[in-house]
């Protein structure tokens, strides 16, 4: 049985074992569900989705600052041909004026850093997440170099009102190629 978990960045993917359906139907149903995700009005630098396909199902999981992002992101999968079901365990972070005062701040502390400026992309295909949960930061996506998210790591804990930070950061030299390149006059 073959499992493709993805986790949602401009085309990188993480591939676990087979599945029942063929190549083909797994390949188009995980393109399909990355785009669906990526197109969620809303979606962006605050929310982190991943999702597995394991045959016809698909199950979400990750965390979001908006309820509908929760549902629409099922809605949508629901409806890709050849899903059969969906399991949505997409966590919605509580609301509070604390923790979305930490989320800008966390992020703009990463951003206005001269090394991470390149990474500065808001909406959907930001490499870099910010979740927040009662004071707590988890840093969820993808740097191009090690440096980098040791960085993010350090402006994240420098932010007042944060109580931790959980670096789930993801180096990938992928990400680091593509940021050269968009970087070049």
């Amino acid at each position: 049985m073959k499992i493709t978990t993805l986790l949602l960045f401009t085309g990188l993917a993480l591939a676990q074992a087979p599945d029942a359906i063929g190549d083909r139907s797994r390949e188009r149903i995980v393109k399909s569900v990355r785009k669906e995700i990526l197109s969620l009005p809303y979606y962006g630098p605050f929310d982190w989705i991943t999702y597995q396909v394991n045959g016809t199902t698909v199950t979400l999981n990750g965390a979001t600052v908006r309820p509908t992002i929760k549902s629409s992101a099922e809605n949508v999968v629901k409806k890709i041909e050849g899903v059969e079901s969906v399991v949505n365990n997409i966590e919605v972070l509580p609301l509070g004026s604390n923790d979305d005062q930490i989320r800008l701040q966390v992020y703009n502390a990463i951003m206005s850093h001269t090394t991470m400026t390149r990474y500065a992309i808001r909406g959907a295909n930001s490499p870099i997440h910010v979740l927040v949960k009662n004071g707590n930061v988890t840093l969820e996506g993808f740097v191009g170099l090690e440096p980098d998210k040791n960085i993010a790591n350090l402006q994240a804990n420098g932010v007042p009102g944060v109580f931790s930070v959980k670096n789930n950061l993801r180096v990938d030299e992928k990400v680091a190629k593509d940021k050269e390149v968009r970087d070049k006059p």
